[in-house]
């Protein structure tokens, strides 16, 4: 049994680039409140800029110490919730607090090549393919030992996130799925993750060398923090999943409901509104027309000049 080692919360250590990146971020967000939305004719609502701040907020917790150290260096366990707020949390944050005007500056979903590459399927596999190679022994490894390989496949997920997310709550009207689709995509999310979730949960061997170290955190054995991995990884990531999905059905409910009972007194669109129906025209008869020349008497006499 390894030896166990308590770690020191509070023995900080500074991360200056991942400072560097928070400040570059909310850099930009007031760049494109002061600069891009004014010299545009556009605002950014409030709601818009606490998502954004939301998202920068959590970024940074993942990012910095002590989490960035603590999943780097000790526990999987803690690295698989890392990876659920850049991939679960932050993207959509980000999408929300997205315009659409600025939105169609940077991607233009209406080009062939981005219409293929857009399509909830591509994105979806897409997304799944990659958090299925993060898991990968070789990859954990060499990302836990190089801060270039480490920041290129967090790039990489945050990415293929960011577009698993834009069928869900992205700015693109158009490539926003419909409530009962979208319910059945995020059920897919949910699902597909069973099998690397699996895999961590039920190893009886250590799977990472980078994290079988002789000196445990908090006496959590390898076996254990693995099995924790896999457990956040399929029932933390699934309940949000599905607390998602569970608020799009109570919208899209009420908001049949609502249509429902204003359909038949505002004519709301796809509600039957009855018409009058026509009288049918009255049929003039023979003896009508006889007896209404008998009421006019004869024609008056022609003049002549």
């Amino acid at each position: 049994m390894g030896d166990l080692i308590d770690y020191d919360l509070w023995r900080w250590t500074p991360h200056p680039e991942v400072w560097l990146i928070v400040l570059a971020a909310l850099g930009v967000g007031v760049y494109v409140v002061r600069g891009l939305a004014r010299a545009a004719g556009e605002t950014v609502e409030r709601r818009r800029k606490g998502f954004y701040l939301l998202a920068v907020g959590f970024l940074w917790l993942a990012s910095d110490w002590p989490m960035h150290d603590i999943s780097e260096e000790h526990l999987y366990s803690v690295h698989m919730v890392q990876h659920l707020l850049i991939t679960l949390v932050v993207p959509p944050l980000l999408l929300l607090a997205t315009p659409e005007w600025l939105a169609r500056r940077v991607v233009d979903p209406a080009r062939p090549l981005a219409r293929r590459l857009l399509r909830p399927i591509v994105v979806g596999v897409t997304f799944n393919v990659v958090v299925a190679i993060t898991h990968i022994p070789w990859v954990v490894n060499t990302s836990a030992t190089n801060g270039v390989f480490h920041y290129t496949a967090h790039l990489v997920l945050f990415v293929t996130a960011i577009a698993m997310w834009l069928p869900v709550c992205g700015p693109f009207a158009e490539l926003r799925l419909q409530p009962l689709t979208k319910m059945f995509y995020l059920f897919a999310m949910s699902v597909l993750p069973t099998v690397p979730a699996g895999f961590l949960t039920f190893a009886q061997t250590p799977i990472y060398e980078a994290y079988d170290t002789p000196l445990r955190l908090w006496g959590v054995t390898v076996a254990n923090d693995q099995q924790m991995a896999g457990l956040i990884m399929k029932i933390v990531g699934g309940i949000y999943l599905w607390t998602i999905i569970a608020g799009v059905f109570f919208r899209w409910s009420a908001r049949q409901r609502a249509g429902e009972r204003a359909g038949p007194a505002t004519g709301a669109p796809g509600a039957v509104v009855p018409q009058p129906v026509p009288a049918a025209p009255e049929t003039l008869t023979y003896s009508q027309v006889v007896e209404a020349f008998e009421r006019a008497g004869e024609a008056p006499p022609e003049r002549r000049e």
